[in-house]
């Protein structure tokens, strides 16, 4: 039965949008801006892309279909997705459609744009 317990609660603890991706503070993102080595996904939706989004970042909602154009070739490129803050999944699917280009080195800011305008960082309109 213990077993069968345990069994049950890691099937509940794993997401069922697939493995979760490390995440990435604010600080570590802003330095791989600032050293151009990073692709910055915002899922975030149309809207919200508007109304100001993370400098660089790909408008996912708008660009999805044509995501392979706005990544660089390099497969090994940071890629960083992010959606609204910490309790939102939707980063998920920018890492996903990543990483069925082939892209190896994905994460996730977990503070979301919420964390970063909350930071006291740049953002883009």
């Amino acid at each position: 039965m213990k077993k069968r317990f345990l069994l049950l609660i890691c099937l509940l603890a794993t997401p069922l949008w697939g493995a979760k991706s490390p995440d990435i503070s604010i600080e570590e993102l802003e330095q791989a801006i600032k050293d151009k080595r990073v692709a910055i996904i915002d899922v975030n939706g149309a809207n919200s892309f508007k109304n100001g989004h993370i400098p660089g970042a790909i408008n996912f909602a708008a660009g999805k279909d044509n995501l392979k154009k706005s990544l660089p070739a390099q497969k090994d490129t940071l890629v960083v997705a992010y959606c609204g803050g910490p309790s939102c999944r939707a980063y998920q699917r920018g890492i996903e459609a990543a990483a069925q280009l082939g892209y190896n080195n994905l994460k996730h800011l977990s503070a979301g744009i919420s964390g970063w305008k909350k930071a006291g960082k740049a953002i883009s309109k």
